[in-house]
């Protein structure tokens, strides 16, 4: 099958030729043509299926083919969970309506920045705003748009909207558009509370789920190797000097720690650079920026970057620091081996990661063997969880509960 086949005009055509794409993925193949035909859509696909392009191709061909109203009105609002894939999404509009005859007003708008320019950018409105949910009812609050005219709703990553806390706002802009809309519904996963959000905004939806194939597998060799913890950043130093690797995307847990491992690279004569939460926009900006065009070789990032972000030609991932949720194992891997190309994921696994690591292998049917390298051989022993499984999301003791423990023990010692 090719884009030709899916009922997509000429301009969108020759800019998925442009963007040196010829096939569609399959996630494509079937979003396509049904949201060209004005269908709601529940739409599960892998990290890297090529889901943008699946709604922004239709969204781009149907908005062409009518009149925008004057005023301050939206056509199609796409809301996503993250500043980054914002402004992904947004360049990836801009570029398949490159050649289109007349030009599609869309804006990006997020916050962490002033929302001043953003209010004079929406003066007459737009054709499409991608948006994160909070910087967006902040321009209504301020009357900068109005959402009683979009036509087409997109939720992209709509388990990680409800991970960082956005169901509140979720539900406030829900109640701000119109009954009578298309609605896509995109995710990875679809925990409960993605279910119930899809059964309230989606009207009889083309369930779509593609599976993870042999056919579509991502060529990722995944290695796990065994490490003493205090000694993960002279390892990761070790690999990245003696390796090939043009850029290595690393997944650590805390802010800190981005901070302080791009630090000892750096000293090392490594270019490295951080990448979390808290950092203002435009440094996160600079950030990936400096990856992306090589500058820096070596990026720490919290699991902000680990979905959404596209990375072309990323050779490698290590995680630094295993991730607590094991579905999001998958997505950190997945930054790597992308459009048909290899790649290598890296976990460290320690002493006291062990069992949580056995229980990724366990939830994605893994069985990886463990290496060694010379001169970084573990001397740490495990330790046997209370819990059996190691480091099961939800179990572990909350910041409270130890505080009342400690609180506790203090009223014991006291005569």
């Amino acid at each position: 099958m090719s884009f030709s086949t899916l009922g997509l005009s000429e301009p969108l055509l020759r800019a998925i030729a442009g963007q040196n794409q010829s096939v569609p993925t399959a996630i494509q193949s079937s979003a396509i043509p049904a949201i060209l035909r004005g269908s709601d859509v529940w739409a599960s696909a892998q990290t890297g299926s090529g889901k943008t392009a699946a709604f922004a191709l239709p969204i781009l061909q149907l908005l062409s083919s009518e009149t925008r109203q004057r005023g301050r009105f939206v056509r199609a609002l796409i809301l996503v969970p993250t500043r980054e894939l914002a402004a992904q999404v947004g360049e990836s509009l801009r570029a398949y309506a490159r050649y289109l005859p007349e030009p599609l007003k869309t804006l990006v708008v997020y916050g962490g920045v002033s929302i001043n320019p953003q209010m004079m950018a929406l003066g007459g409105g737009a054709d499409i705003i991608v948006a994160t949910p909070g910087r967006l009812l902040d321009l209504v609050d301020h009357h900068a748009v109005s959402l009683s005219e979009v036509s087409i709703l997109v939720l992209d990553e709509a388990d990680r909207l409800f991970d960082l806390g956005f169901s509140n706002e979720l539900n406030r802009i829900l109640g701000l558009l119109p009954a009578r809309r298309q609605s896509l519904l995109f995710s990875a996963t679809f925990p409960s509370a993605v279910q119930t959000l899809a059964a309230a905004v989606l009207r009889d939806p083309i369930r779509l789920d593609v599976p993870v194939t042999d056919a579509v597998q991502p060529d990722i060799l995944q290695r796990v190797i065994e490490v003493d913890a205090p000694r993960r950043t002279q390892l990761l130093r070790q690999l990245v000097e003696e390796s090939t690797w043009s850029s290595v995307l690393v997944f650590v847990a805390t802010k800190y720690a981005t901070e302080h491992v791009a630090d000892k690279l750096g000293r090392a004569g490594i270019a490295a650079t951080a990448l979390h939460g808290e950092l203002s926009q435009g440094a996160r900006t600079e950030a990936l920026a400096a990856f992306k065009e090589g500058r820096v070789r070596v990026l720490l990032a919290t699991d902000l970057a680990a979905r959404g972000i596209d990375i072309a030609r990323l050779p490698v991932v290590v995680n630094y620091d295993l991730p607590r949720s094991a579905v999001d194992y998958t997505h950190r891997i997945g930054r790597t081996g992308r459009a048909g190309e290899t790649g290598v994921a890296i976990s460290f696994v320690s002493a006291d990661t062990h069992a949580h690591f056995r229980l990724i292998e366990k939830r994605h049917q893994l069985a990886l063997p463990r290496e060694q390298i010379a001169g970084f051989e573990p001397v740490e022993t495990e330790v046997p969880s209370p819990f059996g499984g190691g480091g099961i999301k939800g179990k572990r003791k909350s910041k409270k509960d130890r505080l009342r423990e400690a609180a506790a023990r203090q009223a014991k010692r006291k005569p």
